[in-house]
């Protein structure tokens, strides 16, 4: 595929045709304008040449000799450089011709062609001239006879004026729009300048060097937008580095208690003879801890999936009530273990992935369980009156969670209490993987967390 041609060259092309079109155009009209005066002039000098004839012809009779008229004729040519004179009777015979070109056959031509009266352009030879054809008709009440006079003038050094005029118009147009793209270049360089410090600001930027930023207000209005979106996008990269050195650095922790455990349980098997029964109780042991890190891998994977958009979800009508109400069962023992009550509220159907959506259900019910103290009970509430949307909430009393951490309390492995034990709370994904499948329904999840009371609240597209 053929690389497109640089700003540039692209702004000095366009710089270079526009000039050369305005001045092209300039220079027709001013061209135009010099010939038309030329050929007014031309105009009105034979105009005058012929009225002055035709005020003499009609002097004269039929029966009158017409040489005495020639000398004033000569007098009339006289005062016009380069001027002819042609005059013929009705018949055709020659009554007057000045010295100069023959006008005899353009005269006849144009008055058989009824093309009298106008003026055209003659050429003689090498000559050129302006030529003007009038028929004098005849006058009864004078006793004139009908005549045919045409007159000529010299426009050589008109066409050679005209010539070098041209040559020299159009120079200076080629020379301007020379200079104009000259100029045109230079400016799209000087004003590229600040897109260029931009760029090799963008070429230093490493992911060891994300704390570069561009000042808007020392770049042009034009590219203010490229700036803050530069500046953002590092924002973007910048957050994106820190969660996943986290995220490594948490998985690594994580990890390494489980793995810790299996290490010493087996040293420690293996340090002295054991009974079957030892052996047996340290395997159940191993089990649960290969259960631990199974489900934190499934987990990690789940929405390493559901970040670049590879969860399958299957499309069904899926009965929230009935979900919920299935996983009350499934907790009943937990719960009454711990001293918690569980209550449900109301009832929607929507459009989604019902293991996905019951898994998130789960998650948020699990969650609200651990932390609810005895007596207490945990409510799930659907709420309906929306016509485009199903509202879920998810409450639970217990501690109020500080401001602080209300906007990480989905993000992976981090937990409000940093010193918490590990080994009884999970690895810290549960909440992060609501987000990923609510954010895959198209819904949006937020928490409020007051007064000891602590809120989840799912909205989800109503079932279409």
């Amino acid at each position: 595929m053929r690389r497109p041609l640089s700003l540039t060259l692209r702004l000095t092309l366009f710089f270079g045709i526009a000039a050369a079109i305005v001045f092209s155009g300039f220079g027709w009209i001013i061209e135009r304008s010099i010939e038309e005066h030329f050929q007014a002039e031309d105009t009105a000098e034979l105009k005058i040449i012929t009225q002055a004839v035709q005020q003499a012809l009609s002097t004269l009779r039929a029966t009158d000799e017409i040489a005495p008229l020639e000398r004033r004729f000569d007098d009339i040519l006289a005062g016009h450089h380069g001027a002819s004179l042609y005059i013929a009777a009705h018949d055709g015979q020659t009554i007057y011709a000045s010295s100069g070109p023959d006008l005899s056959t353009i005269a006849s031509t144009a008055i058989a062609g009824n093309a009298g009266g106008s003026t055209r352009e003659w050429r003689d030879g090498d000559s050129h001239y302006r030529v003007l054809i009038q028929r004098m008709d005849e006058d009864a009440a004078a006793h004139s006879p009908p005549y045919t006079v045409a007159v000529a003038v010299a426009i050589e050094h008109h066409l050679h004026f005209l010539d070098e005029f041209r040559r020299t118009l159009w120079l200076m147009i080629a020379s301007g729009v020379a200079v104009i793209s000259l100029m045109g270049w230079i400016a799209v360089r000087q004003g590229h300048a600040p897109l260029r410090r931009i760029v090799a600001k963008i070429r230093q930027t490493s992911a060891n060097e994300l704390n570069a930023r561009l000042s808007p207000e020392t770049v042009p209005r034009e590219l203010t937008d490229l700036a803050v979106s530069f500046n953002e996008m590092l924002d973007r990269m910048e957050e994106a580095f820190v969660r996943l050195s986290n995220f490594s650095a948490d998985i690594a922790h994580e990890l390494r208690t489980p793995v810790t455990n299996l290490m010493t349980q087996t040293q420690v098997s293996l340090s002295q003879p054991r009974s079957l029964d030892e052996y047996r109780e340290i395997l159940y042991s191993s089990i649960e801890e290969y259960e631990r890190i199974a489900q934190m891998i499934g987990d990690m994977l789940f929405l390493a999936k559901a970040d670049n958009g590879l969860s399958k979800t299957s499309i069904t009508e899926v009965d929230l009530a009935g979900e919920v109400q299935a996983l009350f069962d499934y907790y009943e023992a937990w719960a009454e273990e711990c001293g918690v009550s569980l209550a449900l509220e109301g009832a929607a159907t929507v459009a989604g992935d019902r293991l996905m959506l019951r898994r998130a259900l789960s998650n948020l019910l699990s969650n609200a369980i651990r932390h609810t103290p005895p007596g207490q009970f945990v409510q799930v509430r659907f709420d309906s009156s929306d016509k485009e949307a199903i509202i879920i909430s998810v409450e639970n009393p217990g501690a109020t969670i500080s401001t602080e951490h209300i906007p990480r309390l989905f993000d992976r492995f981090y937990r409000v209490d940093p010193s918490r034990q590990r080994s009884g709370d999970g690895a810290g994904l549960g909440l992060a993987i609501v987000k990923s499948i609510i954010d895959a329904h198209g819904g949006m999840i937020e928490v409020t967390s007051a007064e000891g009371h602590t809120r989840f609240r799912i909205t989800l597209p109503r079932l279409q």
